[in-house]
């Protein structure tokens, strides 16, 4: 049976004959591409472009020149804020004046919104929020309508401070300081613990005024201090009640003022009214106890006598104690020129 013999293409004749008919070709095509020049334009002439035109808007007038006068201040600022020019319709000044010049306006002012304004706190505002915060509290009481009434049943007196500054913190240091007082009469203090009560407190009383005032600004909170003071006046005023056994001791030398039921003078007072009496002085007669009401002008003189110890050698304590004696002995009182 005929067979046709096959083409080998492996064949090194053949494939050097393809690739010649191929580098040909490609050299053709290149030589054509090669004889078209393109034209080279020197002096390009620019294209017009069509020049774009802004629209400009109209502006519009500022808001503070179109407020009403009689708008609703509460709806434009309502709560605290930094100040903006455009919202407030007043012609507002703040800063450094040249010589002959005006301060700075409200435009573009950085002083004006450095420091906190009150623009939200206006009179009518307050008014209405204090009508709205009526429903939440109650009727002030009709018995307090004094102040006698006032200090009778609420003695104590809480002194606190508020600061509103520029800072980067919104605390004060100073707003932590709380001051407590109340008048040393409103206590329950016999004599004893009244005289302990005030060496206790040392300074923190004036005797003009009968208040006792005690500050506390050591500890960071507000809340704390006043703890703290009143921790300090309740301390005081037991410790005060505290009687001592050692305090049984206490001779006449000892005592930080003068008590005149315990001294000299009392004795000396008793016995001379005795002898102008024409009395016999008792035997077992207590000087301390005795109830000087019955000697004519005696608390008069007591008392007389405790001031010029007590208090000094003034000029009216001494002219107090002179009427008290010649009041006691019976003597006309002494006409002082005024």
């Amino acid at each position: 049976m005929y067979k046709p013999k096959t083409l080998n293409i492996n064949n090194n004749a053949y494939v050097r004959t393809i690739w010649r008919l191929n580098s040909t070709a490609i050299g053709a095509v290149k030589d054509t591409e090669e004889e078209e020049f393109r034209v080279l334009d020197i002096l390009k002439k620019k294209q017009r472009q069509e020049r774009k035109t802004m629209k400009r808007a109209d502006v519009q007038p500022d808001r503070a020149d179109r407020m009403a006068p009689d708008q609703n201040w509460g709806n434009v600022w309502p709560g605290p804020r930094s100040f903006h020019p455009s919202s407030v319709p007043l012609p507002i000044r703040q800063g450094y004046a040249l010589k002959g010049a005006a301060p700075p306006g409200k435009k573009a002012n950085a002083e004006l919104m450095k420091i906190p304004n009150f623009l939200h706190l206006t009179p009518p505002v307050i008014k209405s929020q204090c009508e709205a915060l009526k429903q939440f509290c109650t009727e002030w009481p009709k018995l307090l309508n004094s102040n006698e009434a006032i200090e009778k049943h609420y003695p104590v007196e809480i002194i606190t401070s508020d600061y509103c500054h520029g800072s980067p913190s919104i605390r004060n240091p100073l707003a932590r300081i709380v001051t407590l007082r109340v008048k040393l009469s409103s206590l329950e203090l016999d004599k004893h613990a009244r005289d302990k009560f005030l060496r206790l407190i040392e300074y923190r009383y004036d005797e003009e005024t009968d208040l006792v005032t005690i500050t506390a600004d050591r500890c960071p909170m507000r809340k704390q201090n006043l703890d703290y003071a009143n921790y300090l006046l309740t301390a005081c005023y037991h410790e005060s009640w505290a009687f001592e056994e050692w305090e049984r001791d206490k001779t006449e030398e000892d005592m930080e003022y003068y008590d005149w039921d315990k001294n000299a003078s009392k004795r000396s007072l008793v016995q001379w009214y005795y002898r102008f009496q024409g009395k016999d002085l008792p035997e077992d007669v207590d000087y301390v106890g005795y109830d000087i009401s019955e000697i004519p002008n005696g608390e008069q003189y007591k008392m007389a006598v405790n001031n010029l110890f007590n208090e000094g050698e003034k000029d009216e304590t001494l002219l107090e104690y002179t009427k008290a004696v010649r009041k006691l002995f019976g003597l006309p009182d002494l006409d002082v020129e005024s």
